[in-house]
C-alpha cells in the first residue's frame, strides 16, 4: 500500500483509514477483474500518489497564505490598540500578550474585545469633552453679560486631540470654577423668581405678566440661558415680592372668615366628600398658616367668590338638605346590601332616620357617619363573600336550566318538526348533563361556606337566612323528592303488572293510541339518563314531596325587602294529582273488579 495514499487516512483516524483501505481493495479488485497488468497497476498507483502530493502541496500553500494574512491582521490590530491607548493616555496595563505560546488566531481574538472596548471608551471620552466645552461656552457667555452664547461648539480633532484623563480633569476644574462664579450671582435671582412664581400661583395672578414687568428675560423657556442677573433685576424682584406678600395676607384673612362659616355649614349638614371636593383646596387653608399656603389659586379672587356663593347656597338649602343626604346615603347602603344579599342595619332604616332627624334627638352628622361606617364594612364583606356568591350564581343558573328541562320534558309537542325544536333538543341534552352536577355543586358550596364561617368566626347569611341551612334543606328535600319519584316508578310498574294480569284474564288489550295516552297522562317523563329530573319547585298544597327552596325562594319568604328578586321555581309538580290521574286512567281501561287489589296500595 502506498505511503502517500495512506498518510491522510493515518491522520484522519481509524474510521477514515478503514474507508481508504476498503476503497483501495475495491480498486485492486476491479483491476484484477479487468485483467490489468502489474505495470499498469504500479503506474496508476504512482499517479494516485502524485495527485495526493499535489493536493498536499496546494493545501500547504493555502495555509501559508492564510497565516500571512492572519499575521498582518494581528499587526494591524496591535497598531490600532497602541494608537487608542496613546490617545486615551493610558498605560499598557491590559496587554493581550501572555507568557504561554498562543496561536495567531487566539492572539487576534484576544485583541479584538480590547480594541472594541477602547473604541467605546474613546467615544464616551469625546462626548465628555464635548459636553464640558458646551457648558463652559454657555456659562462664559452668561457671565459676560450676553445672556446667550453664539452656539458655536468647539470642534475636537479626533486624530490630534489629547483625550487623556489629565486633560479631561483640566476641563472639569475650569468648568467648576465657572459654575461657582455663576452660582453666587444666579442663586439669589432664581430664589426670587421661584418665590414670585409661588406667590402668583397662590393668588391666582399671571406669573408671566408679573415677572415680565421686572425683566422680560425672567420667564424664558430655559431660565439658565435667559435670566438677566443684574442689580436692577434683583431690586425689582424684591419690590414685587413685598407687594405680593401684603396682598396674600389680606386675602388670607378674608377667606379664612368665609371658610369658617362654610365648615360649620358642612358639619351641620353632613356634606359628602364629593360635595366638598370642589372646595377642598379652600378648606385646606384652615390647616395651614398664611405663609405656608402653596396650592395654586388657593387665594385667588375666583376662589373667594366661589366660597361666598357656596356659603349662600348652603344657607338656603340647609333645612331640606339634611334629610335628603341621609336618605341618599342610606339608599347607597341598601344597594350594596342587595348586591351581596345581606340585610342592612335596621337601626338606620329610612323611617327611623327620618323620625330621628325630625325629632332632633340625633345629630345628622353622627347618623351620616354611622351609615358611612356601615358602607365601608359592607364593601369589605363583599370582597370576602365574592367567591361563594359566584358559586351560588352558578348553582342557581344550573337550577334554572333544570327548571327549563322539566318544562321541556312535559311538552308533548317537543319532538314535532317546528321552528327551534332541534335547538331545544340539543339544549335538553346539555341540560341533562349539567343537572347531574347539582349535588356536587351543593356539597362544594357547603364546604366553602363552612370554611368561610370558620375563618371569619361568624355565620354566612343569605338575605337573613344562614346559607348552610338553605343548602342542607335543599339536599334533604332533593333526597325526599328522589324517594317520592322512586315510589311513583314502583307504582307505575305495579299498574303495568295489573294491566298485564287483566289482559290475561279478559283478553282485552288497549289500543296503541290509548296505551300511549295512558303513559302520558301524568306529563312526567324521564330524562336521558333513565332517572326523573328533579326540579327546585315549590309543590302545591297537600303535595307528597317537600319544597326545593333555593336562596331565591328563601329571599322572597324571609325578607319582604327583597321580594323583587326572581324566584327559581315556577309551577309546582303535584305528585298526588299525578297518582289520581293514573288511577282514573287505569280504572277506565280495566273497569272495577272486586278481586283486583286497590290501586293506591304499594
Amino acid at each position: 500500500m502506498l505511503p502517500g495514499f495512506m498518510s491522510p487516512t493515518a491522520r484522519g483516524g481509524v474510521g477514515t483509514r478503514n474507508n481508504c483501505n476498503v476503497l483501495l481493495r475495491e480498486l485492486q479488485q476491479i483491476w484484477n477483474e479487468m485483467g490489468e497488468s502489474e505495470a499498469d497497476k504500479d503506474w496508476m498507483l504512482s499517479e494516485i500518489e502524485r495527485e495526493c502530493l499535489e493536493v498536499y502541496q496546494r493545501k500547504l500553500d493555502e495555509a501559508a497564505n492564510a497565516k500571512a494574512n492572519l499575521h498582518q491582521s494581528v499587526v494591524a490590530k496591535e497598531a490600532e490598540f497602541a494608537t487608542l491607548m496613546a490617545s486615551l493616555g493610558e498605560l499598557n496595563l491590559h496587554s493581550p500578550k501572555e507568557k504561554r505560546a498562543i496561536t495567531l488566531r487566539e492572539h487576534l481574538s484576544s485583541l479584538h474585545p480590547l480594541v472594541e472596548e477602547l473604541k467605546l471608551k474613546k467615544e464616551e471620552r469625546v462626548k465628555e469633552f464635548a459636553d464640558l466645552k458646551v457648558q463652559i461656552d454657555k456659562i462664559t457667555a452668561e457671565i459676560s453679560g450676553y445672556g446667550h452664547h453664539n452656539g458655536s461648539l468647539y470642534s475636537l480633532n479626533l486624530e490630534e486631540q489629547d483625550l487623556s484623563l489629565r486633560k479631561l480633569n483640566d476641563y472639569q476644574t475650569h468648568l467648576r470654577g465657572l459654575q461657582r462664579q455663576k452660582s453666587d450671582r444666579l442663586q439669589k435671582i432664581l430664589g426670587f423668581v421661584n418665590e414670585v412664581h409661588s406667590l402668583c400661583g397662590v393668588l391666582g395672578l399671571d406669573f408671566v405678566r408679573t415677572i415680565g414687568d421686572v425683566h422680560p428675560s425672567l420667564h424664558g423657556t430655559s431660565v439658565e440661558q435667559s435670566t438677566n442677573i443684574s442689580d436692577s433685576t434683583v431690586e425689582g424682584l424684591e419690590k414685587t415680592i413685598t407687594r405680593l406678600k401684603l396682598e396674600r395676607k389680606n386675602r388670607y384673612q378674608k377667606l379664612k372668615d368665609i371658610v369658617s362659616t362654610l365648615s360649620e355649614l358642612w358639619n351641620l349638614m353632613g356634606s359628602t366628600k364629593e360635595e366638598k371636593q370642589k372646595l377642598s383646596g379652600i378648606v385646606s387653608i384652615f390647616r395651614a398658616s398664611g405663609t405656608e399656603i402653596l396650592k395654586s389659586g388657593a387665594l385667588s379672587t375666583e376662589n373667594i367668590e366661589q366660597a361666598l356663593e357656596e356659603v349662600e347656597r348652603l344657607t338656603n338649602l340647609k333645612a331640606s338638605r339634611m334629610k335628603e343626604l341621609v336618605m341618599k346615603k342610606r339608599s347607597e347602603l341598601e344597594d350594596l346590601c342587595r348586591k351581596i344579599h345581606v340585610l342592612p342595619d335596621p337601626n338606620t332604616a329610612p323611617e327611623k332616620s327620618s323620625a330621628l332627624i325630625d325629632s332632633g334627638l340625633v345629630d345628622p352628622c353622627e347618623l351620616m357617619a354611622n351609615i358611612e361606617a356601615q358602607i365601608i364594612r359592607i364593601k369589605d364583606e363583599a370582597l370576602s363573600r365574592k367567591e361563594i356568591m359566584d358559586k351560588i350564581e352558578r348553582w342557581l343558573s344550573v337550577c334554572d336550566e333544570e327548571n327549563w328541562l322539566e318544562e321541556y320534558n312535559q311538552d308533548d309537542n317537543r319532538y314535532n318538526a317546528v321552528r327551534g325544536a332541534h335547538t331545544n333538543l340539543k339544549r335538553a341534552e346539555r341540560a341533562r348533563i349539567t343537572v347531574t352536577k347539582i349535588p356536587v355543586m351543593v356539597d362544594s358550596l357547603i364546604s366553602k361556606t363552612l370554611a368561610w364561617e370558620d375563618e371569619h368566626k361568624k355565620l354566612f347569611h343569605y338575605d337573613g337566612v344562614r346559607l348552610v341551612s338553605i343548602l342542607e334543606d335543599y339536599k334533604l328535600a332533593r333526597q325526599q323528592k328522589e324517594h317520592e319519584k322512586k315510589r311513583q316508578r314502583d307504582q307505575k310498574k305495579l299498574q303495568d303488572l295489573l294491566m298485564t294480569e287483566k289482559e290475561a284474564l279478559y283478553g282485552s288489550k288497549p289500543s296503541p293510541r290509548r296505551s300511549s295516552s295512558f303513559r302520558k297522562t301524568n306529563g312526567y317523563r324521564p330524562n336521558g339518563n333513565g332517572s326523573m329530573t328533579p326540579t327546585p319547585r315549590r309543590n302545591s298544597l297537600g303535595g307528597a314531596t317537600p319544597e326545593l327552596l333555593t336562596p331565591r325562594s328563601y329571599s322572597g319568604r324571609q325578607n319582604g325587602y327583597f321580594r323583587e328578586i326572581r324566584k327559581l321555581s315556577t309551577a309546582p309538580l303535584n305528585f298526588v294529582a299525578i297518582a289520581k290521574e293514573d288511577t282514573i286512567s287505569f280504572s277506565s281501561i280495566c273497569g272495577s273488579e272486586p278481586e283486583s287489589p286497590p290501586l293506591g296500595s304499594s
